[in-house]
């Protein structure tokens, strides 16, 4: 919820305190202010490396977060009644406008059930939201700006290409890119030529407008395949689209609206093309062929049966009230009653149809609607139910030639759903037994009943001595019988006792009034059990009841479990209905997700496309293009878990490989890439604007080189301006006398702190440097016996820090708990750094210009400062200090490597484990060969060094014994460009664990040898073999390294000690 929505809510909720006017005055008042609190939590933009759609009021895209369209009656009339206008001063519109309200919440109230309140509130938040984006929408006008820096916006080697959203159209971005990674669909719009007979002058309407878009969407498309931009610019396409769609810019158009105007323009332009390539001849379009099928409608109209063959593009699913797909296409597939389709009564008066495929095309869409309109608060409202999808799709079932056993099955499910549905409701009475409002488990009430015969019978009641009938406070009691009173002796009444007693009747003289003890009289017995017990039972009807409920609890539990495992079997009998072969013969592939994040007036589109090359999951957001994976689509596309959904599911046909096959040169057999895809003139078109981009990047370079030149001048014009200061200001104090107090150095030449001891942000390491600098000065000041100077402060501060870390050095401590991460000191400390290395170190510690801000810290900075000036070359050895820091922050970045590495083993992306753990083995060597306490256990590096291969050598293997082309592959290409590289560096130390792993890789691999097997496999196994089993320790080649992210010391130690407490196999003499 926005800032402005949690403000407007407060304030409408006043209404349903009947402060309707308050409210709707907040609602009308033009300079209604909301708090200004940080932007960058409440408005996302859509840059780089964020995929959060824009929310109302991004200064960047206000137009992104705008009404979904398509749906009727999603906004207001212009010939509406009863609209008051409240932007003016007029007191009287005001007071019509609140009797106006109320009259409609009354009426609301009586057709629909719905308080005045909560419609009040409703519209309260509605018109202030569209006030708002209104508003918002005056102010901020600018859609998008590019980095001005070209270099940013540059293609890193093959990555897809994405597209600018140039004002609300996110929409046109993904589904454009799921139509462009169908290579099929890709290599027919790029080589598309207009006919000859319109090339002049187009002949009607359709012609004028289809033939240019075309010719659009092929230079886009050109340019998503060889520019050498990160992004690029469809706003030539998109143009011509506005007109279609009749709407101004500030509507959002709809994912299935889009698709059905673009495969209508598709097809009219190659249905011209197709019709003068086939003069005489019915012309065979192609993207009829790619996206459309037909359908076999057959049913019953008023008892009179039917058949018709229909036609279809993108196939709608309603999506409320079903949990999967499969349960969508199933209430599709039939609507009304049908039983009498499979009699011969021709009188029936029922009416009802089957959907039976005939022909399924090999791109396969489903719209999925998912909003249903409120016709209480009437607006659209999104349905964010879950709704589950497979990877692969199996459409046997929905086709016609299966009709018959289809029907079978449904009855056969029907059938079994109905007995399902009887053993669920008997299961519910043992689950939830009883007869009130509270419920539970039958057999937990008997042995709650159990649980209370066998407590100990007390006889005496657990209130027997308490005085019921007196009530508390001191006031009248009840009269007592004479022995009670007897008992009690006499006392005097108190004044509120004694004016009760005049005015009730005199009791007989064997009565008296008790006064009331609540903490004697409320005691409870000594002998009162902890919980309830029966208090007469003989033995003989104990051990009855005992059996008895013993008996009844066994049945009952036994009659849970058996209706439990029947109520499984059946879940399991209609889960596995279609799984035979014979009903798994026509597979769909999910090839792209649509998908829609917000309100059914509002949102911002995406797509997830898989990549079946790098075997991958792709999500396409506008410019950003980036890896996913299933489980991130599956979170965002299933709903449920937040706002986003699914809006369009394609499939591809799986035995059509064809549609995402790479094109490959019929002369050479080499697969064609970049420009080598194109036709002449869209690789002309694509080269001059990577010419133009190129010349943009020089530019650049040439203006930044001008810049640097200028800076350079102008810092050494103001270096001999300050030396001419300098030399003057010392020949005119020359003859002063030289003060006693250290001197401040200049901020010209400041002390150069080392990276991890000096960083600008008060929450990373030197904000927690600086608290542990302050606290060391406390202490010192603290326990010293009589005022010192700043000097001896600094001493005293000085040692009570290094006591401190020496602690620490000294520490035992789990593998988790580094102490080393936290302070370079007890690095230095355990590696036996020089005295003199570790003096200055803490002395640049306590120098830090950041360090306080009252009198005393400052005082010591400054001797600190002047101690640091004091040091003479010869005193210190800087090029030992520099390598001494230089190791720290090597092994810090070791740590860095090897934390990153075993999260990512820990999560199984093993591809991007190894590089990470590789590193950090060979960093670490190289540490450990300076001191035992340079690095991390190399034990435990190599260990899970070993693992990350021996696992990707697990699923290489698996991969290759599938037979299936793009598996092995994708395994092969596993194995050569990961694990055979990496094998030398497990030969090249000899230790025992690392030969043995190879060996075992190895071994695998050689197994196939004398197996059966495809030619083309045996042929790639040949090849690859010699690579695997060369025992040289030559690397010959290698990828870089990762580039690290930057961590505080407290991310760094928090993230490191998080990581190491969840390993499984840690080695017992782990440091």
């Amino acid at each position: 919820m926005t800032v402005e929505q949690n403000v407007l809510q407060q304030h409408s909720q006043k209404v349903s305190h009947g402060d309707l006017a308050e409210a709707v005055a907040f609602l009308t008042e033009k300079k209604a202010k909301v708090p200004q609190q940080d932007e960058a939590t409440y408005y996302q933009t859509t840059q780089v490396g964020n995929d959060r759609y824009i929310s109302v009021g991004s200064q960047a895209d206000t137009s992104e977060y705008l009404p979904h369209p398509a749906l009727p009656g999603a906004g207001p009339s212009q010939g509406d009644t009863n609209v008051i206008d409240l932007t003016g001063d007029d007191k009287d519109d005001l007071q019509r406008a609140i009797a106006l309200s109320l009259e409609e919440s009354s009426r609301a109230f009586r057709e629909t059930g719905i308080t005045d309140e909560e419609q009040a509130i409703s519209r309260v938040l509605e018109a202030s939201i569209a006030e708002n984006k209104a508003s918002l929408k005056r102010t901020h006008t600018e859609v998008w700006s590019d980095s001005p820096n070209p270099h940013d916006r540059k293609r890193m080697e093959n990555c897809p290409v994405g597209l600018k959203n140039v004002g609300n159209t996110c929409w046109f971005s993904a589904v454009i890119q799921s139509l462009f990674n169908l290579l099929e669909f890709q290599r027919l719009v790029l080589h598309y030529s207009p006919p000859a007979r319109v090339q002049d002058l187009p002949r009607n309407q359709k012609e004028h407008r289809n033939l240019p878009f075309m010719q659009e969407l092929r230079n886009l498309f050109s340019l998503m395949v060889g520019s050498k931009r990160k992004y690029v610019d469809p706003s030539c396409a998109v143009e011509i689209l506005k007109d279609a769609f009749k709407s101004s810019e500030s509507q959002q158009q709809d994912v299935s609206e889009f698709t059905h105007k673009l495969l209508d323009w598709l097809e009219d332009a190659f249905q011209m093309k197709a019709e003068e390539d086939r003069e005489g001849e019915k012309p065979k379009n192609p993207m009829v062929e790619l996206f459309y099928g037909r359908f076999l409608a057959v049913g019953v109209l008023e008892g009179k049966k039917f058949e018709n063959t229909e036609m279809f593009g993108q196939y709608p699913l309603q999506v409320n009230g079903f949990k999967d797909l499969h349960e969508c296409l199933e209430a599709a597939m039939i609507e009304g009653e049908i039983e009498s389709l499979h009699s011969s009564a021709e009188n029936s008066a029922k009416s009802g149809q089957e959907h039976w495929f005939t022909e399924l095309p090999p791109v396969l869409t489903f719209e999925l609607s998912r909003f249903e309109f409120n016709q209480a608060l009437g607006r659209p409202e999104k349905i964010h139910s879950k709704l589950e999808f497979p990877s692969m799709l199996y459409m046997d079932r929905y086709m016609d030639r299966n009709r018959e056993i289809t029907r079978i099955k449904r009855e056969e499910i029907r059938r079994l759903k109905e007995h399902l549905t009887l053993l669920q409701q008997r299961l519910e009475r043992y689950l939830s037994y009883g007869s009130g409002p509270k419920r539970f488990p039958l057999a937990d009430v008997l042995q709650y009943a159990m649980e209370f015969t066998s407590s100990k019978p007390v006889c005496t009641s657990p209130v027997g001595d308490i005085d019921t009938s007196a009530p508390p406070g001191g006031t009248t009691g009840q009269l007592l019988s004479a022995s009670s009173t007897a008992e009690q002796g006499p006392s005097t009444p108190p004044e509120g006792l004694a004016l009760a007693l005049a005015l009730t009747p005199a009791p007989s003289t064997q009565q008296r009034v008790p006064i009331h003890k609540p903490f004697t009289q409320s005691r409870l017995p000594p002998d009162l059990p902890m919980h309830p017990a029966p208090r007469h039972i003989t033995e003989e009807e104990l051990q009855v009841l005992e059996g008895c409920l013993h008996r009844w609890r066994s049945e009952v539990e036994n009659d849970t479990r058996d209706l439990q495992g029947s109520i499984s079997r059946i879940h399991r009998t209609i889960e596995l209905m279609y799984s035979d072969k014979s009903m798994m013969q026509v597979p769909y592939r999910l090839h792209a997700v649509l998908v829609h994040e917000g309100q059914a007036n509002a949102g911002h589109y995406w797509a997830y496309i898989y990549d079946p090359h790098q075997r991958c999951w792709m999500k396409y957001n506008d410019i950003s293009v980036t890896k996913s994976s299933w489980e991130e689509l599956v979170r965002d596309s299933f709903g449920g878990y937040r706002n986003a959904s699914a809006y369009c599911l394609m499939y591809i046909n799986d035995k059509k490989p064809f549609l995402i096959e790479e094109e490959f040169n019929k002369e050479t057999g080499q697969m064609l890439s970049g420009l080598d895809k194109l036709p002449p003139d869209l690789k002309a078109y694509v080269k001059e604007d990577n010419g133009l981009f190129d010349k943009e990047m020089e530019e650049w370079n040439t203006l930044q080189a001008r810049k640097a030149q200028q800076e350079k001048l102008a810092l050494a014009v103001a270096t001999a301006a300050t030396a001419a200061v300098a030399e003057t200001t010392a020949t005119t104090t020359s003859s002063q006398p030289m003060s006693t107090e250290p001197s401040t150095p200049d901020n010209s030449a400041p002390q150069q702190d080392p990276e991890y001891m000096e960083q600008p942000s008060p929450t990373d390491y030197s904000r927690h440097l600086q608290e542990d600098t302050e606290r060391a000065i406390s202490k010192a000041a603290a326990e010293q016996q009589e005022e010192r100077s700043p000097e001896g402060l600094l001493t005293a501060a000085i040692k009570v820090e290094y006591t401190r870390l020496l602690r620490f050095s000294q520490e035992d401590t789990a593998p988790g708990s580094d102490y080393r991460l936290q302070h370079v000191i007890v690095y230095f400390i355990q590696n036996q750094a020089p005295k003199k290395i570790l003096e200055r170190t803490l002395l640049m510690q306590f120098a830090d210009r950041n360090l306080g801000f009252n009198e005393r810290c400052k005082s010591i900075m400054k001797v600190a400062r002047a101690k640091l000036d004091l040091i003479k070359p010869e005193e210190i050895n800087m090029e030992e200090y520099e390598m001494w820091h230089q190791d720290y922050r090597n092994f810090r970045e070791t740590t860095i490597f090897l934390m990153i590495g075993l999260e990512l083993f820990q999560k199984k992306s093993f591809v991007e484990a190894l590089m990470y753990l590789i590193y950090s083995y060979q960093y670490n060597r190289e540490l450990l060969v300076k001191g035992l306490y340079r690095g991390h256990d190399d034990e435990l590096i190599g260990l899970y060094r070993r693992e990350c291969l021996l696992k990707l050598n697990e699923n290489a293997a698996g991969m290759f014994e599938s037979g299936e082309e793009p598996e092995v592959s994708n395994g092969l290409s596993i194995m050569n460009e990961l694990v055979v590289p990496c094998i030398p560096l497990l030969l090249v130390h000899d230790i025992e664990k690392d030969l043995v792993s190879v060996e075992d890789m190895r071994n695998r691999w050689c197994s196939y040898l004398g197996q059966e097997m495809e030619p083309n496999l045996q042929e790639k196994l040949t090849d690859f073999l010699p690579k695997l089993l060369d025992c040289s320790t030559e690397i010959k080649s290698f990828h870089d390294p990762p580039k690290l992210p930057t961590y505080s010391t407290l991310e760094l130690v928090e993230r490191y000690s998080r990581v190491m407490a969840s390993l499984s196999r840690v080695p017992a003499d782990g440091r």
